[in-house]
């Protein structure tokens, strides 16, 4: 048995939470093609809520235009609301908590995947470079217009209110890796002249009227947002992130402190030099933000480290890939149960091998 701070409680948004292991927003493709959830994805929940524990429901499209991948779920139409549901009820009846990942993929779709193959869109019209190895060719995206851009707050908005209305205790933002809100705040990504570019004050605009308007509709605690400030998946790679994601953070402190949370995943490798070092790459925005904090990031072969980071900072840590494989690792980690290894060739599957068939750890065998 263990007292380490990781299993220490803490309040975020309406909820009391006994420990302070989330469940990260894992992406796994087990939806129907029309973006319904099943009940296979029903059990997948079930087995990972625990009392007081915060999950976190993989990214799911606002809208169908806001999707552009085959077997994502979607919070647009009522029949996804009937079927996530089913999702809420289970985790709740194990007294957990949880909330919704609302996504947009913007240029990472494709329009071969939309209702009547819609060009994809983004704030630029810049291709992700390389290869996409899930799917067809990346495409040219179409620049959003001012119009666009506010049709698009308001179909987060209405995601965010479906989300309620299907029993989730609140809604985190997709703003990272390479989805639709990053590409307006990546420098890389963003070349527009307007109002949303250039300065980072202007390409944090997008991001910050989605808050606006989401909060405005279910309240601030039941609102969080994800970045990823040193993120490379699809093409990103900000020329300053400190300076970008200090002021995003900053105003997200003035304009919502009462946020449920701020979610951050690491840079995944030394990206200020060599004798830096990889958990310190997100010091600059937890002294900025005084809430509850989650940290993300490549925990599952160093798990001293997350519970370091726990001890000295007081953060949540989200885990992704040992808790596809351990459906109980807050019982795991706190009796000091050895993990079972994941199968990351499962991961992107359909059915339920390597989704729901892993064990349950019993402290009476």
């Amino acid at each position: 048995m263990t007292t380490k701070a990781i299993f220490s409680p803490i309040k975020v948004g309406q909820h009391q939470l006994q420990h302070r292991i989330v469940l990260a927003p894992l992406t796994r493709l087990r939806a129907t093609l029309e973006a319904v959830p099943t009940d296979l994805q029903t059990e997948y929940y079930e087995q990972r809520a625990s009392p007081g524990g915060l999950l976190i429901a993989e990214a799911t499209f606002i809208s169908h235009y806001g999707g552009g991948f085959p077997q994502f779920p979607g919070i647009y139409t009522s029949q996804q609301i009937e079927a996530w549901k089913k999702v809420t009820s289970a985790v709740h009846a194990k007294k957990g908590v949880i909330f919704l990942q609302i996504a947009h993929l913007g240029r990472a779709g494709s329009k071969q995947f939309h209702p009547n193959g819609e060009q994809v869109g983004s704030s630029s019209d810049v291709v992700i470079p390389g290869e996409n190895y899930m799917g067809p060719p990346f495409e040219t995206p179409k620049p959003f217009t001012v119009k666009e851009i506010q049709s698009t707050i308001q179909d987060y908005r209405q995601a965010a209110l479906n989300a309620i209305e299907a029993g989730f205790d609140g809604v985190e933002v997709h703003a990272a890796n390479g989805v639709l809100i990053d590409q307006f705040i990546d420098s890389s990504v963003n070349t527009r002249a307007d109002e949303y570019g250039g300065s980072i004050q202007n390409r944090a605009r997008f991001a910050l009227e989605v808050l606006s308007s989401i909060v405005e509709a279910i309240g601030p605690d039941r609102v969080a947002i994800r970045f990823s400030p040193d993120g490379k998946m699809q093409g990103m790679g900000d020329a300053t992130p400190i300076e970008t994601w200090s002021y995003l953070t900053t105003q997200i402190q003035n304009l919502f402190p009462e946020l449920a949370y701020l979610h951050f995943i690491e840079a995944r490798g030394d990206v200020y030099g060599e004798t830096s070092n990889v958990h310190d790459s997100l010091t600059p925005y937890r002294s900025l933000w005084k809430g509850p904090f989650i940290t993300s990031g490549g925990f599952s072969n160093s798990l001293e480290q997350a519970f370091q980071i726990a001890e000295q900072t007081g953060n949540l840590i989200s885990f992704g890939r040992i808790f596809i494989a351990n459906p109980d690792l807050p019982q795991r980690l706190l009796n000091g149960v050895p993990l079972t290894p994941y199968d990351r060739s499962t991961f992107y599957t359909h059915d339920a091998e390597g989704y729901t068939d892993y064990p349950n750890f019993s402290k009476h065998t």
